[in-house]
């Protein structure tokens, strides 16, 4: 009898977990741009889940005054953040809009069977295509276009991420935020304004132009930086379209609590950078214990101060001295220029007209290139980085302040009654934007207003080393 009621519970439990794997319903999937996340999944049963995404080409901007012809996923770059379920069945429509120059497809890294549905998704400009899966593994996944050139796709922009979640589902926290690393490689240089072509040899040999996340320079800076406040835990979904390179990431002031390598189920503690693969991913959490702007980089250093993959946590909440007793100084941490690729296109530069344009253009130059030193508002950093507002080192003879910017500046000298002896060193602008930026300076912060043109800048002799102060 004993063993009779035994096979009748196991008999019951079996079908229960059957029953619970049933796919009940339907619904269309909610999809968002960075840095956005959908909300948690909280149904208890699986479903069919509609992903219903379009590719779209369209120029948009990757730094302050420069363009660039991104081929995206959902409009953004990096597309649409996806969220499903373990053990749903997800019906995928890949749309590609009638204004779309090339085919496109996606690979989907959370998907089992050949390609990834690389081959069943390959939709031409005008046309849809659908296929369905199953997502039998949790994690976090890269989804990309793998339609030929490769590389050419995804380094247009043309990758995001795919959350499978548990069947139990996370354990919950106060925010989630979706950021997501790329490489670009343009025709000029970065912060080179104007509009910028795909460059496929510096892409072959793994040069990029820009690093950046969520496809900009300064998309999660100022206004669009990302929010939290002191005793909440955050989690970001870190994911790494590459095409090239792979991400250190950080964030400077917090130590990760968790760190799910790359996107599986298994978890870290206490951990300071953790490296995503280009076509891969992680997810991090911490808890908020003080106020602060807290800084997200690629530890590849160069690659934050000079090509852009920056970005900002700015938490508020109480200060607790016991925790930390200074300030952080975030204006330290300001993001630089940018430029892009080629094809069959040409490369369009955008030079001033007016001395209206130069001063314009002269800011995103000073923006890119200066500020993180100089300060946004030209004002330094006392003992460290001169001032340029009010600058009395600035009455010099101009030839002298263009030769410190085309040719770098080092050893003591005297700004405002106060002592520096620091390196500047030369930043390889051409001088078209010597020119724009010196205008710049001269006309802001109670300079004199003066104007200096190319034909000044070119006057002047480039040295092999830079000038000495004093």
């Amino acid at each position: 009898m004993k063993r009779l009621v035994l096979a009748i519970m196991m008999f019951a439990m079996s079908f229960s977990a059957f029953a619970k794997d049933e796919i009940k319903g339907e619904e269309n999937a909610v999809l968002t741009s960075p840095p956005e996340v959908p909300p948690p999944i909280s149904r208890s049963h699986n479903t069919k889940m509609i992903v219903k995404l379009e590719v779209v080409e369209k120029k948009m901007k990757i730094a302050d005054g420069v363009d660039y012809t991104f081929w995206t996923f959902g409009g953004t770059v990096p597309g649409s953040f996806i969220r499903v379920k373990e053990g749903d069945m997800v019906e995928f429509h890949l749309m590609n809009h009638p204004t779309s120059k090339m085919p496109h497809n996606i690979d989907l890294h959370a998907v089992t069977g050949q390609g990834g549905g690389a081959a069943a998704s390959f939709t031409s400009p005008g046309h849809e295509s659908v296929f369905s899966f199953k997502a039998l593994n949790k994690g976090l996944y890269v989804y990309h276009c793998a339609t030929a050139p490769v590389g050419m796709h995804i380094a247009n922009g043309m990758y995001g991420l795919i959350l499978v979640e548990p069947k139990e589902g996370l354990p919950k926290v106060d925010r989630e935020f979706y950021v997501m690393q790329g490489d670009f490689y343009t025709k000029g240089k970065y912060g080179k304004q104007g509009y910028q072509p795909f460059d496929m040899e510096k892409a072959i040999d793994e040069r990029p132009t820009y690093v950046v996340f969520n496809g900009s320079v300064g998309s999660m800076t100022g206004e669009k930086a990302l929010k939290a406040k002191v005793g909440e835990t955050v989690r970001l979904f870190v994911g790494n379209g590459g095409p090239n390179l792979v991400s250190s990431f950080h964030v400077i002031g917090e130590i990760f609590d968790k760190v799910y390598t790359e996107g599986g189920d298994k978890f870290q503690t206490n951990v300071q950078t953790t490296l995503v693969p280009a076509g891969g991913s992680a997810i991090v959490e911490y808890k908020i214990d003080v106020p602060g702007n807290y800084i997200l980089v690629d530890h590849s250093i160069f690659r934050t101060f000079n090509k852009g993959s920056l970005g900002i946590m700015k938490a508020d909440g109480a200060e607790d001295k016991a925790i930390f007793s200074g300030k952080i100084a975030d204006n330290v941490y300001l993001p630089e220029g940018g430029a892009i690729q080629q094809v069959t296109e040409k490369e369009h530069v955008t030079t001033a007209k007016t001395i209206e344009d130069r001063i314009k253009m002269g800011k995103n130059v000073y923006t890119q290139n200066c500020a993180a030193c100089h300060q946004p508002d030209g004002k330094g950093v006392p003992g460290a980085f001169p001032p340029l507002a009010g600058s009395d080192y600035l009455k010099n003879d101009v030839k002298k302040i263009i030769s410190a910017v085309k040719n770098g500046l080092s050893g003591p000298i005297k700004v405002n009654g106060e002592k520096y002896d620091g390196v500047m060193p030369s930043l390889g602008l051409s001088d078209e934007d010597v020119a724009n930026v010196l205008t710049y300076v001269y006309n802001s912060w109670g300079n004199s207003k003066k104007a200096v043109t190319p034909k000044q800048v070119s006057s002047v002799k480039t040295e092999k080393t830079e000038q000495k102060g004093e």
